[in-house]
């Protein structure tokens, strides 16, 4: 009887406290919309509701996040009120004291964004990620205050208060058991160095603690000697004795070297059979008997991977063993390959194109849909991409279907293909020299070079329309045609030319490509005031029919900017197809490129450039058609074709002296470009250039009188530095120059400038 009357009480308890409910409100709910809110209750209008429930829909809406408080009413009549108060929304945040003006520190480090709901969570995760990010740099007791300011519209504005500490300058470096190598050499491993003198000087170390890098330090250093055979190294965690007085420190390394192991044996060992093994020990470098180098055994590991992913085995595994025996300290090295299953392109992705056609991508690369996987094929589309000229970068992610399928998606970002070219330069004799001209490498997204030119300067005056297809109708064939009237005044004297020039290419390989082209010009000759018997013998109208073959090899991974590969062309020019010129003409140009980041931590490129021009008379050569040196391109610090032979004249009643180009030249130049401001794309290049020219001038001294005499055989040189932009309008170079070998009589430049030419 006693349970049934406490079952009653509690009936009559849970009952006092039901509601049922005919309506239901919302009050003060900016944030979120009433349909979402109703379907996240877990009752509905008619149904009896006690506070239980109404706590668990108060909850369900708290954890949305976009409330500070939540209270419910019933009235008399049945109607469910739900309350809201919201979270304000943060209007504006600010920086003070550290990367005031840095957008994209706003976005990485305090990750909070203008519009979104104050919270004072994330506010205090802002705060510990921006003294993360200076602990970084090097720099410790670093505070940051949060700055609330609650504005008329009920929002806040939010600044973050910086007072960044002080750096750790490392004084002195410590290394105990180290015998087998020279501590000397950790210091191009590792990022903490020891200050040294004049440490602010480029190139020099800075001795700057970089605290994330600490604990990598070791793994560099254990990398070096496992590079000498020294399997069994060990490399204690640095310790870092600080003086706050100075804030100066202190890092001791403890090594514990081992013994150097020998290679004993390498053995290859498939999971499944799908190459015979001698072409595999063909790639690797690894020796037996030689000592062990774990960068030796990462890149033979590369080339076999390659070499198995280019059958179609995609998702291919080389898993690394060395069997260790320590009493003969030798090292059985087993490359275990586990090729899985090969696989097949299912289809091609492409995005981010938002001019470029995507035939026009497609077109580069060397997988589609059906193919079979290689890595090698892979690689090359990237770089076939990027050597286009079009994107600002591209990248192929390779989206795993199953086993035996993949997607591939193909990701570019469209960089400006339309180019104001702007060239110039300022020089001892010319002053300031300013050439425009406009053209775009990709018209339309059609992949067409269109240029219309109208170039004028000082010193040039170029008017021309050129069209070039390198892709006709989606074949390996190429044409061009181009219209053109020019002078061009090579400071003593003008060439005026008109012409046109039309050819057809093919390319023969991914790398290689061929043109033939015929050209046709009529030009004629202006001299200044000081007019000479000289200028009527060496300087006649002619006109030029001509047929130039060429074949270019080009692997390099980027047009504008690359960062590795090779560029090699020839072309040979034959003239003397029913015109007056009659010759034949050799132009050879190679370039190197090879990123450096490896070695120095940071994108540097480093870049060599070489040309050999030949040509030889055969009937007539006019002095046009020679060959003259400096500017950008030769030989900088000297003005553009200044450099040339020249027929000097020995008559005291005569002064004119006259260039008369060379019949052979040569240039080199060697390039390091450092990243400066890499947001705005600006790098520093350094650069040392050294050229030659010559003319055996039989001819012309014998016809020139006895008081002329050829000066040929001239060789100059020039160094400096510049600036690389990629700017939104296209490429720009500054180039300061200082020459080399200057002589009395030369017209050197300090400085000049191009826009819309590759780095």
């Amino acid at each position: 009887m006693r349970k049934i009357l406490a079952l009653f009480v509690i009936l009559l308890a849970v009952n006092s406290f039901a509601y049922t409910i005919k309506s239901i409100k919302y009050d003060g709910m900016v944030n979120m919309s009433e349909s979402v809110a109703l379907r996240m209750l877990k009752f509905e209008v008619g149904e009896s509701v006690d506070e239980k429930m109404l706590d668990e829909s108060i909850k369900a809406y708290y954890k949305q996040g976009y409330f500070e408080d939540i209270w419910t009413t019933v009235d008399e009549e049945g109607v469910l009120t739900f309350h809201f108060k919201e979270k304000p929304l943060i209007s504006n945040i600010e920086l003070k004291g550290w990367k005031e003006n840095d957008s994209e520190i706003k976005e990485s480090v305090i990750q909070i964004k203008v519009g979104s709901l104050y919270d004072e969570k994330k506010l205090e995760a802002a705060k510990k990620r921006i003294i993360d990010m200076i602990n970084q740099d090097g720099k410790i007791d670093s505070v940051v205050e949060i700055q609330k300011e609650l504005l008329e519209n009920g929002s806040y504005k939010i600044t973050f208060l910086v007072n960044e500490g002080e750096e750790i300058v490392i004084e002195e470096l410590l290394y105990s058991g180290v015998s087998g190598l020279e501590s000397d050499d950790f210091d191009d491993m590792i990022a903490n160095k020891e200050r040294e003198f004049m440490g602010w000087f480029w190139g020099r170390n800075d001795g700057k603690m970089r605290v994330n890098d600490l604990a990598y330090d070791p793994l560099r250093i254990r990398d070096l000697y496992m590079q000498h055979g020294y399997l069994d190294i060990d490399v204690k965690e640095p310790f870092a004795k600080v003086n706050f007085d100075n804030y100066t420190a202190e890092i001791s390394y403890q090594v514990s070297e081992g013994e150097v192991y020998n290679i004993s044996a390498i053995t290859i060992d498939q999971q499944k059979h799908v190459i015979e093994e001698e072409k595999i020990r063909e790639l690797i470098k690894l020796e037996i008997g030689e000592p062990f180098n774990v960068e030796t055994f990462r890149n033979d590991s590369q080339r076999i991977k390659t070499l198995i992913a280019d059958q179609s085995y995609a998702f291919v595994q080389i898993v690394p063993d060395l069997k260790k025996d320590k009493e003969k300290r030798e090292v059985e090295v087993v490359f275990k390959i586990m090729p899985g299953e090969k696989v097949k392109i299912r289809n091609v992705i492409i995005s981010g194109n938002s001019r470029t056609l995507d035939r026009i991508i497609r077109r580069e690369l060397y997988l589609g849909p059906g193919d079979m996987y290689s890595l090698t094929d892979l690689s090359d589309s990237r770089n076939a991409l990027g050597r286009l000229g079009f994107f600002d970068g591209n990248t192929i992610e390779e989206k795993r279907v199953d086993n035996h399928t993949m997607d591939l998606v193909v990701k570019v970002k469209e960089a400006p293909t339309g180019n104001i070219q702007l060239g110039g330069g300022y020089g001892s004799y010319g002053g300031l020299l300013v050439s425009v001209a406009v053209d775009d490498r990709n018209v339309w997204g059609s992949g067409i070079n269109v240029g219309v030119k109208a170039e004028r300067s000082s010193l040039t005056s170029n008017y021309s329309f050129s069209m070039s297809n390198p892709r006709l109708n989606d074949s390996d064939f190429s044409g061009n045609f181009s219209l053109y009237t020019s002078d061009y005044e090579y400071n003593d004297y003008t060439v005026m030319s008109d012409g046109f020039t039309a050819g057809v290419g093919h390319r023969f390989t991914r790398y290689i490509s061929g043109h033939v082209g015929y050209g046709y010009s009529a030009n004629s000759y202006e001299f200044d005031d000081t007019n000479t018997t000289l200028d009527t013998f060496y300087f006649e109208d002619y006109s030029k029919s001509s047929v130039t073959l060429s074949a270019k090899f080009d692997n390099t991974d980027d047009f504008y900017l690359p960062r590795n590969g090779f560029m090699f062309s020839q072309s040979v020019e034959y003239a003397g197809l029913g015109a007056d010129a009659d010759f034949f003409k050799s132009r050879t140009n190679f370039s190197a490129y090879k990123g450096l980041e490896d070695w120095f931590g940071f994108d540097v490129v480093a870049r060599y450039k070489a040309r050999f021009y030949y040509v030889k008379e055969i009937g007539f050569l006019p002095i046009a058609e020679r060959f003259y040196m400096g500017g950008i391109g030769s030989v900088r610090g000297y003005e553009s074709y200044s450099l040339s032979p020249t027929i000097v004249n020995t008559d005291p009643n005569e002064t004119d002296d006259r260039r008369v180009g060379g019949e052979y030249t040569a240039s080199n130049s060697f390039e390091l470009s450092f990243p400066l401001v890499p947001k705005a794309k600006m790098r520093l290049v350094t650069y040392l250039d050294w050229g030659y020219i010559g003319a055996s001038g039989s001819a012309l001294v014998s016809d020139a009188g006895s008081s002329d005499y050829l000066s040929n055989n001239i060789s100059r040189g020039g160094f400096g530095a510049g600036l690389e932009w990629f700017s939104p309008v296209g490429p720009i170079q500054l180039m300061f120059s200082k020459p080399l070998g200057e002589e009395e009589g030369d017209k050197t430049a300090v400085f000049e400038f191009t826009m819309g030419q590759r780095f």
